[in-house]
């Protein structure tokens, strides 16, 4: 393909991201293909036995899967706009980081405080990512307008659905994810963690 003359090339510009998204878009086909098997075998958190070494999976794993198609496009579409930035910014180390550190400690709150549910999707990652989004100016202890309007926002909005709403969706999911986005946000730029 050619644009004033130059020929445009594809890049793969954000490697973490896009093997993210593949990887989601095979555990749905996959869940479809098996009925949701695959998707409760290994794609969704739940309390099950510490014994069981697919429990340990399924606290990363859960992020990979979706309900269904909405759920998948509806989280893959704000991780394919937030994230590649995020990828320039800080780096692929660093945002697969804040992919597993998100997995990781949203599958344990859940395991540890809602024995009856099951976790799965990607949404905690969303917030993670926007979050961090927010904090790409942050510098010399200055805190962005902008990450306080997105944290009021976002997060109010997660603590209002969880008081008043009974919608099926985990807002403490994206609560946790959401200060974890913070946090990293932090953490990183204060400690000059960015590619620059």
């Amino acid at each position: 393909m050619k644009l004033s003359g130059k020929k445009i090339q594809i890049s793969f510009n954000a490697p973490v991201i896009l093997i993210f998204t593949v990887l989601s878009f095979f555990v749905l086909l996959l869940d479809k293909v098996t009925g949701g098997f695959s998707t409760n075998a290994l794609f969704s958190v739940y309390r099950s036995s510490l014994f069981q070494p697919l429990t340990y999976f399924r606290f990363f794993g859960h992020v990979l899967g979706h309900a269904n198609w909405e759920h998948f496009i509806g989280n893959i579409m704000l991780i394919l706009v937030v994230g590649p930035l995020l990828e320039e910014k800080y780096g692929s180390i660093n945002v697969l980081v804040t992919i597993l550190l998100t997995a990781f400690i949203t599958g344990l709150v859940n395991y540890v405080l809602f024995p009856h549910a099951q976790l799965l999707g990607a949404s905690g990652v969303v917030f993670a990512m926007i979050l961090l989004a927010s904090f790409t100016s942050y510098k010399d202890g200055k805190l962005p307008a902008t990450f306080i309007l997105v944290f009021i926002l976002y997060i109010g909005q997660q603590v209002y659905q969880g008081i008043f709403l009974q919608d099926n969706v985990s807002n403490l999911t994206h609560i946790i994810g959401g200060g974890i986005g913070a946090g990293l946000g932090i953490f990183m730029n204060k400690n000059k963690m960015s590619r620059y």
